[in-house]
């Protein structure tokens, strides 16, 4: 308990957890690793005072019972955390769910984007509005839109950014296909920064038969992965 307690304060307190839960639930991560290790601290106080009994004190000849070693091994996982921490959801994980737009509530009210030149859109909104609102709030605006590159269907780049509801157990997939200047040679992972503008174009995912919608790119830059890796 102490370890696996001091395993989630560390990642609690960095941008560790970010890889596995939203943001939001940082103080209740917090405090669950509080509560763990004030209990194996506790825990360890009170067999360390408590005096031992010996079953050979009372002549049957057994000696002193001891917990099984094996229990030693459920350790690893917490040092594994510790010591090398698993990535974020990344490609890998895209290419084997479907896009996640199959389970969002079909809307074509949507308000107008805010200003700006380009505006900046999440996956999951620009996703939205181009299959169910057929791109009419993009219309005519150049968008600005983050993801990381993962391998189409067709073998061509595509742009994917993982959603989440709770966790990275239940974490799915949004995927955007890429027309016009379409980065080329450029690893599955990578992050990228893409503007763009609305096209009509559309594809079916393999996995899960939904509609995946394609942005026209204008210009891409290649960027760090950002620090909130999930929408």
């Amino acid at each position: 308990m102490l370890l696996f307690g001091g395993a989630i304060l560390k990642a609690s307190i960095g941008d560790l957890y970010l890889r596995y839960v939203k943001e939001g639930l940082r103080p209740f991560l917090i405090a669950a690793a509080l509560l763990l290790i004030a209990a194996a601290v506790m825990t360890l106080w009170y067999d360390l005072r408590s005096p031992r009994v010996h079953d050979h004190d009372h002549g049957d000849g057994a000696g002193e019972h001891h917990e099984p070693r094996v229990g030693w091994l459920l350790v690893l996982p917490v040092l594994g955390l510790l010591l090398v921490a698993p990535p974020a959801l990344g490609s890998y994980a895209a290419g084997q769910s479907g896009t996640a737009l199959a389970g969002v509530q079909s809307d074509s009210d949507y308000p107008a984007l805010p200003e700006g030149d380009p505006v900046k859109v999440t996956m999951l909104d620009y996703a939205s509005r181009a299959v169910f609102d057929e791109g009419k709030s993009l219309t005519d605006r150049r968008l600005l839109v983050t993801g990381f590159v993962t391998q189409g269907p067709d073998g061509q780049p595509m742009l994917a950014r993982m959603i989440l509801s709770c966790c990275a157990a239940d974490g799915r997939p949004i995927k955007v296909g890429l027309s016009g200047n379409v980065p080329s040679n450029v690893p599955s992972d990578t992050w990228i920064e893409v503007t763009g503008a609305y096209t009509a174009q559309t594809t079916k995912d393999p996995v899960n038969q939904a509609t995946v919608p394609y942005l026209e790119v204008e210009t891409w830059t290649e960027i760090p992965a950002p620090k909130q890796q999930y929408e």
